[in-house]
């Protein structure tokens, strides 16, 4: 369980790292570099138009294309 948080703490950091105005977009490599694990986020979320965003707490990112990321921040 420990393991579990420490790499979701993680993910966030990252995400809070390269995400400082609520809504960036990142490659993938960027996040990987970082030390992101795409194995573990908190929440899914899909919207009408059927785009899932996945959440680590209040961090979020939205696959894109060409290894591209929306990286967001849910209020």
């Amino acid at each position: 369980m420990r393991n579990i948080n420490n790499r979701l703490r993680k993910n966030w950091r990252v995400l809070e790292q390269l995400n400082p105005h609520q809504k960036t977009k990142k490659t993938r490599a960027q996040l990987i570099a970082l030390g992101f694990d795409f194995n573990y986020f908190t929440s899914i979320y899909t919207t009408k138009t059927g785009n899932t965003y996945y959440f680590v707490y209040d961090q979020g990112y939205l696959p894109l294309e060409n290894d591209f990321f929306a990286l967001v921040k849910r209020d």
